[in-house]
């Protein structure tokens, strides 16, 4: 069985799609995932990178949540030393090489080189 694995981080997801000083994005984005989408988005695979699931604030459930779905999938969450929930990301850990990943965009590249800005549909011959 191959094990379930987890996103180290917001900034390696940023390099792994060639923008480095964007990790903030990617936790916006995430923060605004709608629970409908499909196919569903693993948000709570994507951790601090020291491995911590960053608090939510005050009166919410996030981080809780996100704890709930990791454990469910088999991955360990601990506490650390200052009673913050941890993942090892030495056991756990994503961390594929730069340039590695398919993000889709030899496919989007390749669509935009096959269309030239007409709608054939919309075409009649009479």
């Amino acid at each position: 069985m191959i094990e379930l694995s987890i996103a180290g981080s917001p900034g390696h997801i940023a390099k792994l799609v060639g923008m480095p000083n964007y990790s903030r994005h990617v936790g916006q984005a995430l923060k605004f995932v709608s629970p409908d989408v499909n196919p569903p988005i693993p948000w709570y695979r994507v951790l601090a990178a020291s491995g911590t699931i960053s608090s939510r604030g005050p009166g919410t459930d996030g981080a809780n949540r996100q704890r709930q779905e990791l454990e469910a999938e088999g991955i360990e969450v601990t506490a650390g030393r200052t009673g913050e929930m941890r993942v090892d990301l030495r056991r756990y850990g994503w961390f594929p090489a730069i340039g590695t990943v398919d993000t889709g965009e030899a496919a989007r590249e390749n669509e935009d080189e096959h269309h030239d800005g007409t709608n054939a549909d919309a075409i009649q011959q009479n």
